[in-house]
């Protein structure tokens, strides 16, 4: 095998791992959202727990975040919760930031 073919399975096995941590991130954002949302849509422990599954579900309808943001602003303003699409997107900024902390502390 030469070096150029090493450095190939080497730059395929680093996009695989981060597509991987990407993956994991994202699914843990979106559940913290969902649970995010749950607290000010004041569910009870095990809606919580399901709606936080369904907002992680919601994430495989399209490509991107729109989706989620779709999602999560339809049920909360449905919910009578008074949030707007700036707060919601915030949120799921901060989310982000939250899930890849966890995951960088779980390994």
């Amino acid at each position: 095998m030469t070096t150029f073919d090493d450095r190939e399975q080497a730059f395929e096995a680093k996009f695989a791992r981060d597509e991987e941590v990407a993956f994991r991130v994202s699914a843990r954002r979106n559940r913290l959202l969902g649970q995010w949302a749950a607290e000010k849509m004041k569910l009870t422990a095990e809606e919580a727990d399901a709606y936080a599954k369904a907002v992680v579900q919601a994430d495989f309808e399209e490509a991107g975040d729109e989706d989620v943001v779709r999602k999560l602003l339809g049920d909360m303003l449905a919910a009578g919760v008074d949030i707007d699409d700036a707060s919601v997107r915030r949120a799921l900024e901060e989310k982000a930031v939250e899930a890849r902390r966890q995951l960088m502390e779980s390994k």
